[in-house]
């Protein structure tokens, strides 16, 4: 029986985006990340007589959900983006891309046309906390 390891520290996720460079994120002061394709990759259409046509669909949209510690450079580096996309001109809006690396799997994930859902909320208690980030994305691929 093979042996086969995990751990999260070897998963890495790369953002860049033009205006802004690229922020490497390795672990370090991250809870978890999420990715979720939106779009069904077939439908029924069901006829009066009950017989069914199935349509294949070709769409790689979805989202993307980075939870991060309030404090880590990653949680610093989208503060800072997304200040200066809400006054950047609407075409830099969506021009952010993403790749995440699982070399425990052999998996790489290409996500492009990233967009900010909105700003992550702020939890501020007796301890630090964790912000998520979502976005959405036109393609995510892999």
């Amino acid at each position: 029986m093979a042996n086969s390891v995990y751990s999260f520290s070897d998963v890495s996720l790369v953002l860049s985006h033009p205006a802004a460079g690229m922020c490497t994120i390795t672990g370090e002061g991250v809870g978890s990340i999420t990715v979720t394709r939106a779009t069904d990759s077939s439908q029924h259409d069901v006829a009066a007589d009950g017989s069914v046509m199935t349509s294949k669909i070709i769409a790689a949209n979805g989202s993307v959900a980075l939870s991060v510690q309030q404090t880590s450079p990653a949680n610093i580096w989208l503060k800072k983006l997304y200040a200066y996309l809400v006054t950047a001109p609407t075409n830099e809006w969506a021009r952010m891309s993403g790749v995440l690396k699982n070399p425990a799997v052999g998996e790489t994930i290409d996500i492009s046309g990233m967009a900010f859902q909105k700003r992550a909320d702020a939890a501020y208690q007796q301890t630090g906390q964790q912000v998520t980030w979502n976005f959405l994305a036109d393609t995510i691929s892999g």
